[in-house]
């Protein structure tokens, strides 16, 4: 399923499924950012939209309503609250009043298991490779967590979370280097990680040039 598509039914199963406000914030609420935010950095990474809700509702320490741009729930638990924060509305038009709200809100969400990501709008949009590097790379333990089910070597998951932190295709030199072990050695680890569906060899003049992590199913994190 291409994004457009699958963004359009993302969006019409939540406005089904709500009413009053909840409805309402989402049908004012998810604009041009928010839709940047889906189709250059999280659908390149995992191909997928489900467990993500859109302008989604908590409430601060007074009981008092507030909508995250998304709020990221797997079902196996953790909650992770995604911000998409534009320069002029949340920093150049913000009076000290909001500010410090903004700031007490993130310390209330994080002390209530929240795990509170923000990324710039410029970003976003002109350099969305660094927001899916960022995301990679907090998500990294949990993905890690989840491949211990593939039947991974202890070996093949340090290179794996290595990869995750690297934030772009993972060379056999890289791996050389940063374990210190042969690169025979290093050329069977990371074609078994292939073996296993995890990475993609990417060929160039008839040899591997390097690796990239293939696409991952947010399920597959847990």
């Amino acid at each position: 399923m291409e994004f457009e598509e699958a963004h359009r039914e993302f969006i019409d199963a939540h406005l089904n499924c709500r009413n009053g406000e909840r409805r309402g914030r989402l049908a004012r609420g998810h604009k041009f950012a928010e839709i940047l935010f889906l189709q250059n950095v999280w659908w390149p990474l995992f191909e997928s939209l489900e467990h993500l809700q859109p302008e989604y509702e908590v409430y601060d320490w007074n009981r008092k309503s507030q909508f995250l741009d998304f709020a990221y729930l797997p079902p196996n638990g953790g909650r992770f609250g995604i911000e998409c924060d534009g320069f002029q509305t949340h920093v150049r038009d913000m009076d000290r009043e909001r500010f410090s709200y903004a700031l007490n809100r993130d310390t209330f969400l994080t002390g209530m298991g929240w795990k509170m990501l923000h990324f710039p709008f410029d970003d976003i949009q002109q350099r969305p490779e660094v927001c899916r590097m960022l995301l990679q790379l907090t998500l990294a333990p949990y993905l890690a967590r989840r491949t211990a089910t593939v039947d991974l070597l202890p070996e093949e998951k340090e290179i794996l979370r290595f990869a995750w932190q690297l934030g772009r295709p993972v060379r056999p030199k890289d791996v050389t280097e940063q374990f210190r072990i042969n690169p025979r050695t290093v050329y069977k680890r990371l074609s078994s990680l292939c073996g296993k569906g995890i990475l993609l060899p990417v060929h160039k003049g008839g040899s591997v040039r390097y690796y990239e992590l293939k696409p991952m199913h947010p399920d597959q994190i847990w």
